[in-house]
Parts: C-alpha cells; sequence; structure tokens
C-alpha cells in the first residue's frame, strides 16, 4: 500500500512551516516575538458589526441551516457594494455568491471547472491558494515571472503560445499578495480582450480593494466592458472590515462560473453561520468611515517601518496597497537565501516575516512583512532589525556553516 495519497503528493512540504515551528519554541520559551509573519489583522471589527452579531444570537431560527450560497439580504448588499465603489451592476441572484473567505471560494471554483491536466496560468510569486487550489484539483500550473503591468501581457501571451493544451484559465490578484504590485483599469482592458479572443477564464482576486495608499482606487476587472463574459472575481471582509476569522467573502462575475461554484458547495458545506452573514450585511450596509480608519492606520505603519528599516540599514520599497511590504533581503544574504535570512531574523532579532521562496520560486531574495502589530511594535521590530544588521556578517556566517553542516549531513 502506498504512504502517500495521490493529491497529497503534488503538494510539498508547506515553506513556512519551519519558520513557524521555530516562532512557536521560541515563544515557549519566553522569548517575545514580534510576528510580521502572517498577514493576519490584529485590528477589531466595527462596533456596529460586532453588535449586530450579539443582537442576532437569540434568535433560535439563527442557529439552524443556513444557505449555501449566502442569505439573500448579503448578496444584495455585496451587489449594492459594487454599484457605489465601481458602478459595476452585479444580479445578486445570478452573479454572486457567498464564500467562506475568498480561499474556500476560489479552490472549490477549481474543483468545480478543472479536469486533471488543464492548464492554469498563475503569477509567481503569488498567494500559494493559487496554484496549489488548482493543483488540488489536478491541474497543471504554468507560472507567469514577476514584472510589471507593462510586461505582463508579453508574458501572457507567450505563455499562451506554448502551452499545450491551451490554458483553461488565469488567476490575478491586484493589489498583489505578496508583492503589493496595483495596476490600473487599461491593464485589465488588455486582459479581458485577449481572454476573450483566447477563450481563457479570468479569475480575479481582490481581497485588498480597500487597503491602498494611493489616491486613485485600485479598480476591479469587472468595469471592464465584456468582463462579465469570461470572469469572476473574489473579494473579502477579511481585511477591509478586519473580519478574517469570520471568513466570509464573496465570488462575482461570471455566471457560469458562478453557477458552477454554487454547485460544487451545495455538496460541500450549508454556508456560513446565520448570524455571521446578517453582521456582515450591516458590515456592507452601515456606515463606511472604518475603512478610511483602517487604511489610515496601515498607511502609518507602513510609514514606520519603511523608516524604521531605511535607518536600520536596510532599505525597502514603499508598499503602494495591502498590508505588507515585499522586501529585498539585504545583498550580502542572497547567497544563502530567504529562508535562512528569516531563520536568523527570527533567532537573532526576534522578528518573524515570512520568507518569499514561500509564494513560488520567483520570491527567492525576498521577504513579506505583514504590518499586523502596533507602531510601537513596529518601532521595537526594527531597533531589533537595526542591532541584527549591525552583526551581519557574523549571522552571515552562522548561516554558512548552517547550510554546509545540512549538506554534508544529507
Amino acid at each position: 500500500m502506498e504512504s502517500e495519497f495521490y493529491r497529497i503528493k503534488r503538494l510539498p512540504p508547506y515553506v513556512f512551516a519551519e519558520v513557524n515551528a521555530m516562532k512557536a519554541k521560541a515563544r515557549a520559551a519566553g522569548e517575545d516575538i514580534i510576528d510580521l509573519g502572517m498577514g493576519n489583522p490584529d485590528l477589531v471589527p466595527p462596533q456596529h458589526v460586532m453588535d449586530k452579531l450579539v443582537a442576532t444570537l437569540p434568535d433560535p431560527k439563527a442557529h439552524r441551516y443556513s444557505a449555501s450560497k449566502g442569505i439573500p439580504g448579503l448578496r444584495k448588499a455585496l451587489s449594492a457594494y459594487y454599484k457605489r465603489r465601481f458602478d459595476v451592476e452585479i444580479n445578486p441572484e445570478t452573479e454572486t455568491i457567498v464564500t467562506l473567505g475568498s480561499k474556500e471560494g476560489l479552490a472549490n471554483l477549481a474543483q468545480a471547472i478543472t479536469a486533471p491536466g488543464d492548464v492554469i496560468l498563475v503569477p509567481n510569486p503569488t498567494y500559494p491558494i493559487h496554484h496549489f487550489g488548482f493543483i488540488i484539483a489536478g491541474a497543471t500550473i504554468r507560472h507567469l515571472p514577476p514584472g510589471t503591468q507593462d510586461n505582463f501581457m508579453e508574458s501572457l501571451e507567450q505563455a499562451v503560445r506554448h502551452s499545450v493544451p491551451k490554458p483553461l484559465a488565469l488567476v490575478l490578484n491586484y493589489p498583489s499578495n505578496p508583492t503589493a504590485e496595483v495596476v490600473d483599469l487599461e491593464f485589465y482592458e488588455k486582459v479581458v480582450a485577449f481572454a476573450r479572443k483566447h477563450g481563457i477564464w479570468v479569475l480575479s482576486d481582490l481581497a485588498y480593494s480597500e487597503i491602498y495608499f494611493d489616491d486613485v482606487p485600485p479598480p476591479s476587472i469587472l468595469q471592464v466592458d465584456g468582463a462579465k463574459d469570461i470572469a469572476v472575481e473574489f473579494t473579502s471582509l477579511s481585511k477591509t472590515y478586519s473580519m478574517a476569522g469570520w471568513r466570509i467573502g464573496f465570488a462575482s462575475g461570471n455566471e457560469k462560473l458562478i453557477s458552477a461554484l454554487t454547485r460544487v458547495k451545495s455538496y460541500l458545506d450549508y454556508g456560513a453561520f446565520t448570524p455571521i452573514q446578517v453582521a456582515a450585511t450591516a458590515a456592507l450596509n452601515g456606515p463606511q468611515d472604518y475603512i478610511d480608519e483602517v487604511r489610515a492606520i496601515y498607511k502609518s505603519r507602513r510609514d514606520v517601518l519603511v523608516k524604521g528599516l531605511e535607518a536600520a540599514g536596510w532599505p525597502i520599497p514603499s508598499p503602494r496597497a495591502t498590508m505588507f511590504a515585499w522586501a529585498p533581503i539585504p545583498e550580502e544574504w542572497k547567497e544563502v537565501g530567504c529562508m535562512e535570512f528569516a531563520k536568523q531574523l527570527l533567532t537573532h532579532a526576534q522578528v518573524a516575516v515570512s520568507p518569499g521562496i514561500g509564494f513560488g520560486e520567483y520570491g527567492e531574495g525576498y521577504v513579506r512583512i505583514a504590518i499586523v502589530e502596533n507602531e510601537q511594535r513596529i518601532r521595537q521590530a526594527t531597533r531589533n532589525i537595526k542591532r541584527f544588521m549591525s552583526k551581519s556578517q557574523e549571522y552571515l556566517e552562522e548561516s554558512r556553516q548552517h547550510l554546509k553542516d545540512r549538506e554534508e549531513n544529507k
């Protein structure tokens, strides 16, 4: 009997597991670890949303099975959000479905539309579910290397030209996790025209639509004429309203894709807990000043991080969106790689970050830093890193020895 199952064999060991184990061990030993690794919001949802959740709990009907597709009021609230934010009409009956966060929605859509061997185009680096959701479904992944929106179309055209069979779908994620890259509406116009020409589905992850720092808000692909012919978009309340643990998201757009996802989900779940859906409706329909406040908090944290790391001798690009900084590791550390750099940062600076290799092979040479601690803690983190950088050569030699010992023990 084989020791591993087919789909499990296609999933490599979780890259973040080693750093997470080190983090847990250090905390168990009493160390004060500043965790800038996982994108886990530390802010509290709007008070009126929490009040709505509590108010709904005593209703006996609230504790029965909910609706897999999502309660009608929440789907209508999502439609209203698209209208006021993007001026896009979404039919709440046929063009949207409530998901258990955008991650679950994308993974289940992959199961719904993918046959073994289908080719899926996925950016690299990217959030792991963007490719592993399709790998679990049996697909073949063709990665699109990193680049700006100006040269993305060239990479896309080359990938389609050299893929057999023709790609089934293209995954997009802007603002991007982990790179924080943003694109404009013209970019989506080019993608939609290309996808319609070649008969390729487009799956857009717009989870960070409201966490941006430029004057111009990130657009939706559904703003493009004809986008609904080939595109579906995933959104989430996790970051916008600091409701990550509530697991509420949406898929919206093409009716055929929404129908396929709805059918698969009808076999798998009864939807999120009804009081959570009612509270999520209050989030979308209620006052929206909370979003401005959250955006201002993340922007201020970003500035503290960037300024502090520059003072520490590790200048990094200032992200234009998301709750992450995508930071090239110091030049001298590139010989040992981002995983070793992240481990040494945890050991000697008590700061946890995510190694870029966890987001794909082209993430090597980077770490993702999440601004999910308050400004005081971020300042402490940059002071710790400054001390680390002052002994960088000593720690680098330690890493060289670790890698040498590991190689000899193979």
